[in-house]
C-alpha cells in the first residue's frame, strides 16, 4: 500500500485523497447525520403531540364521574338482561326450562297444552337461541292472551310462528260460527328463548327433553 501510494503523482494523490473524503461524508451522511435528523424530526412530533394528549387525558379525568355513571348503567342492564335469560349450562337443559316457564304460564291461563316438542338450537353470537313447539287446545281469546302473557313474563320469550286450525267442521253452507265452535281450536306456537352459551360445558348435540 505505501509502494502504491508513493509510486502517484502528486495530482493522483489529490484526487485520491477528494474521492476518499467524498466517500466518508456520504458514509456520514447516511450513518450519522440522517438519524439524528429524523431522531430530532420525531422528538419535534412527539411534543407537537404531548400537548394534545395531555388535553385529551384531561378531558377523560373530568368525565370521570360521567364515565363511571354510565358503567354502571350497562353493568345494570347487563344483569337485568341476564336474569331474563333461559337457565342451564347445556341446551337441553334450557330447553326444560322453557317448556316448564310456558307450561307455568299456560296454567295459569287455564289453557291445556297438548304436546311440546324441543327444535334444534341456533347459534347467535355469544347466546344460544332455544326453541320448542307447543299444541295447545282453546279458544281465541286463550290463545291471544297466552301468547301476550309469553311475550311479557320475565323472560326474554317471543313467539316466532302461531298456526291456528279449527277442530269444529261446520257442514252446512253459511251456518254462522257458534261459541263452541270458536272454542274448538288446535293451535300451534313456536316459542324461542334465548341462553348465554356455556363453551366449556355444552353439549355438542343438543338430546331433546321429553314430549308432553
Amino acid at each position: 500500500m505505501r509502494q502504491f501510494w508513493d509510486r502517484l503523482s502528486n495530482r493522483e494523490k489529490i484526487l485520491v485523497a477528494l474521492a476518499f473524503l467524498i466517500i466518508l461524508l456520504i458514509l456520514g451522511r447516511f450513518f450519522v447525520v440522517s438519524p439524528i435528523v429524523e431522531r430530532r424530526a420525531w422528538v419535534k412530533s412527539r411534543l407537537e403531540i404531548q400537548p394534545q394528549l395531555f388535553e385529551k387525558q384531561l378531558r377523560i379525568v373530568s368525565r370521570g364521574a360521567e364515565i363511571k355513571a354510565e358503567l354502571q348503567r350497562v353493568k345494570g342492564s347487563l344483569k337485568a338482561l341476564e336474569r331474563s335469560l333461559l337457565s342451564g349450562d347445556t341446551p337441553s337443559v334450557s330447553a326444560s326450562a322453557l317448556q316448564e316457564t310456558v307450561r307455568d304460564i299456560a296454567a295459569k291461563k287455564g289453557t291445556r297444552i297438548v304436546s311440546t316438542r324441543v327444535l334444534a338450537p341456533e347459534q347467535m353470537g355469544h347466546f344460544l337461541k332455544v326453541s320448542i313447539q307447543v299444541q295447545i287446545n282453546g279458544g281465541l281469546d286463550q290463545v291471544v292472551h297466552l301468547i301476550k302473557e309469553i311475550e311479557s313474563s320475565g323472560k326474554l320469550l317471543v313467539v316466532s310462528e302461531v298456526n291456528i286450525r279449527s277442530q269444529v267442521s261446520n257442514r252446512k253452507r253459511g251456518r254462522k260460527v257458534t261459541t263452541a265452535a270458536q272454542q274448538g281450536l288446535r293451535v300451534t306456537l313456536f316459542v324461542s328463548g334465548f341462553a348465554r352459551t356455556q363453551p366449556a360445558t355444552s353439549e355438542r348435540t343438543m338430546t331433546p327433553a321429553p314430549n308432553v
